[in-house]
């Protein structure tokens, strides 16, 4: 072992010793203070940190009640296992826990869990009537509240009145939350009002509520009100047109895909709207970067809604975010099961995590092959593809996908300037520079203010000598636009180079460095401007230093050397 591991391995047994004096009695301190034990824990503390959680599950089953000494190891020990989807020995556990009197919200919420899956709303209310919350923070008070409230209202047969009552008591801080009980009240005891608050949540100003167009669109299709529930779809796709979730339902009440239809979700279910909880209060986790407790909450409502897809899509975004990308594969392979839009979405993202594991052949077949599976492919998942093949270098084949979706918009949609934009890098990466140019000035035409493309376009002409003039002006625009664009600020430097306008093209080019340090291109346009302002040392040392850079390819080396010797070429 070596001395830097010796060194950690003493420092993480003073900390543990620490924590045991502080929490523990002295008769247990020898039982815990052995070396394995220290290891297992801070391994297994570590592995949760770093959302490995079969890591640290494996280390924390080898700590026997480490609970009576440590709470800290509770909470960890019972976040794993929820988020290794082991729900009934995370139920086992909290039981003991809560014999032991060492309880806490979450290990109450995966008891109360297993009570509403059994149905066994008794069991239920007594725990969440009983339980001790002074240490509750008040998002915790808020879930015990509905929670308990649709306990009730299965436990106790309450009417819509009575259970209204219950949920006006939610505090005012939580408007969007009481809208949302709202809804599902009303949905549940089926009133009179029901699509009219469907309608107000729906096209609520305030908030995007467009997730709950499915729940609508759900309880209407349920209702057999089939042809209702694909307008009121259709309706919300024409703004929300990417929409994973509302596409999928339009899709399955066309196809009339029972399976997914009638198992997704039930709002006449208290599991159901419980777990939809759950996955509000994961999603807000997530928003702010708490990834394993968004996580912890989209696995309790995966248990009490097995069936609904939608969970685990934000459990696959969330593997994404903290780059543990074999879980979020896994995750993705599952969606394959729910319909062509999350088959879709799940090979697009699959496809993504092989690139970058440097599988690009093996990307590009599996989504072809995903992409030919699709009934009709939509000019959005056709525009995905073309993107796909462009940015992974297959430039002819990505032209005749960017035409097919241009062949079916209007110069008005949305998409439009996009796909000419698309289109136009990939004539230009063949050398086909007469219909790039046209691509690029459609887009612009239907978008003017697309920074990007104002830059491709006439750093493009630049290179080729041709209206300098005209795209010192354009890129001025792209500059105020974009002034923190590494990219943008080269080029309108790298124009101003063209026009012999150096030691105004010197102070954009510095800039540029300072945003993009290990560029090789940007590195190599200063060192031209400083040659050209005299200061010929220190070009020199900036052409060595792209030389070293491991982005510079054989031709850029080449065209260094020469001006090692020489200098940037004449402009003349």
């Amino acid at each position: 072992m070596s001395n830097f591991f010796k060194l950690n391995k003493l420092i993480l047994q003073i900390f543990f010793l620490y924590i045991v004096l502080l929490t523990g009695s002295s008769d247990s301190l020898e039982k815990y203070y052995r070396g394995d034990s220290v290891s297992n824990y801070f391994s297994g503390i570590l592995s949760l940190q770093d959302n490995n959680y079969k890591k640290s599950y494996n280390f924390f089953k080898k700590l026997e009640n480490l609970e009576d000494n440590h709470f800290e190891y509770s909470k960890s020990y019972l976040e794993t296992l929820v988020n290794n989807s082991k729900i009934n020995e995370a139920f086992k556990y909290s039981k003991k826990l809560q014999i032991k009197k060492m309880n806490f919200f979450q290990s109450d919420l995966v008891i109360i869990s297993k009570y509403v899956k059994n149905k066994d709303f008794q069991k239920a209310n007594n725990l969440l009537t009983t339980i001790n919350k002074n240490n509750y923070t008040s998002l915790e008070e808020l879930m015990n509240s509905i929670i308990l409230n649709w306990v009730q209202v299965e436990k106790f047969n309450l009417n819509y009145y009575e259970a209204n009552e219950k949920f006006k008591l939610i505090s005012p801080q939580y408007e969007n939350i009481k809208k949302i009980n709202n809804i599902f009240l009303n949905c549940y005891f089926d009133t009179k009002n029901v699509e009219k608050e469907f309608q107000n949540l729906i096209n609520d100003k305030t908030t995007d509520f467009s997730r709950y167009t499915f729940f609508y669109a759900n309880y209407l299709y349920k209702k057999n009100l089939t042809k209702k529930a694909s307008l009121i779809l259709s309706e919300k796709l024409a703004k929300h047109p990417r929409n994973l979730l509302l596409n999928q339902l339009y899709s399955d009440i066309k196809l009339k895909k029972q399976n997914h239809l009638q198992n997704n979700f039930e709002c006449r279910n208290v599991s159901n709207i419980i777990a939809e909880l759950f996955y509000i209060t994961a999603n807000a986790f997530a928003s702010q970067s708490f990834y394993s407790l968004s996580n912890f909450y989209i696995n309790l409502a995966k248990y009490l809604n097995q069936n609904f897809y939608s969970y685990n899509t934000l459990l696959a975004e969330n593997f994404v975010r903290i780059e543990n990308y074999p879980n979020a594969k896994k995750i993705y392979l599952l969606l394959n099961n729910f319909g062509e839009y999350y088959s879709w979405h799940s090979s697009k993202q699959i496809a993504l995590l092989d690139i970058d594991k440097f599988k690009i052949e093996k990307a590009l077949k599996n989504l072809k092959k995903s992409y030919s599976n699709l009934n009709t492919p939509n000019v959005y998942q056709t525009y995905d593809f073309a993107q796909f093949l462009k940015n992974n270098e297959k430039f002819e084949q990505s032209i005749k996908f960017y035409s097919n979706v241009l062949q079916n918009i209007p110069k008005t949609h949305e998409l439009y300037p996009r796909a000419k934009d698309g289109r136009g890098i990939a004539y230009e990466q063949i050398g086909n520079w007469a219909k790039a140019e046209k691509d690029f000035l459609d887009s612009l035409e239907a978008k003017p203010d697309q920074a990007y493309v104002i830059n491709y376009l006439a750093y493009s002409w630049i290179e080729k000598g041709i209206k300098i003039e005209k795209s010192l002006e354009m890129l001025k625009k792209a500059n105020k636009l974009r002034s923190n664009d590494g990219y943008i600020t080269d080029s309108l430097g790298w124009a101003l180079y063209k026009l012999k306008k150096y030691k105004e093209a010197k102070v954009y080019l510095k800039k540029a460095v300072q945003l993009m340090p290990s560029d090789p291109i940007v590195n190599d346009h200063f060192a031209d401007i400083l040659w050209m302002n005299g200061n010929k040392l220190q070009a020199r040392y900036y052409w060595k230093y792209v030389l070293n850079l491991e982005e510079t390819d054989m031709k850029l080396k080449k065209k260094i050397n020469q001006k090692i010797l020489n200098g940037p070429p004449s402009l003349n």
